[in-house]
């Protein structure tokens, strides 16, 4: 299976890239596997920030609001009781809580295989990303040459100042290293460009067979 392929100033290869149809073109029965690694990603990025008070953190309270008995109203020992406005928050976050979930690596790979071949239609792949100065304009001329629009992912071989200086501050593009792939960004990008670099380091590192026993902690 073959795709056109760009040169690095945006001219079309006479040589197609060569894309694996293990990776690229493979057949599921359902979404389940993306939607799990996708959902995934966002939870272990999730900061815990959430915090509430219980009711012996907040403060004041101490006093008796009235006394027990003769006034007609309610028996209470503190202003700072759950049901009384201002007081604690009963079984609210206490910012110790963890959000994480994990993956086995192999259906990890296997997501980002699927996320892959649903993007098949998007892929352009260049010969290289060169970026002397790391010049913005440069880039954005250079990704509207070759097509790319809309969300653009930017998968490269080697992700140095230079490159991270000439996306960074283009809204639509983002870059990534060949082995941080993931379903997240993916499934986001409305085009997927992959130096030819990236794209023999994502076929290695996607062919590899995992070990059953295996598990990432992120």
């Amino acid at each position: 299976m073959a795709t056109p392929t760009y040169t690095a100033s945006g001219a079309k290869a006479t040589t197609p890239a060569k894309l694996s149809k293990d990776i690229f073109a493979i057949e599921f029965p359902s979404h389940e596997l993306v939607k799990q690694a996708y959902v995934a990603y966002q939870a272990n990025g999730r900061e815990n920030l959430a915090k509430t008070l219980r009711r012996g953190e907040v403060r004041g309270g101490g006093r008796k609001p009235w006394k027990q008995k003769g006034t007609g109203r309610a028996r209470f020992g503190s202003i700072r009781v759950p049901i009384w406005r201002g007081g604690g928050i009963t079984f609210g976050p206490l910012g110790k809580e963890n959000y994480s979930r994990k993956m086995p690596i192999a259906a990890k790979r296997q997501a980002i295989r699927h996320a892959l071949s649903l993007n098949l239609d998007n892929i352009i792949v260049i010969e290289s990303f060169k970026c002397k100065e790391g010049k913005t304009s440069e880039t954005a001329a250079f990704l509207n040459k070759i097509g790319a629009q809309r969300n653009v992912l930017l998968v490269v071989s080697d992700k140095d100042t230079l490159v991270e200086r000439a996306t960074s501050n283009l809204k639509n593009v983002k870059a990534v290293h060949a082995m941080y792939l993931n379903v997240f960004d993916i499934m986001n990008a409305d085009t997927l460009v992959i130096e030819q670099k990236a794209l023999d380091t994502v076929h290695e590192w996607l062919a590899k067979k995992v070990p059953a026993k295996t598990k990432e902690t992120k």
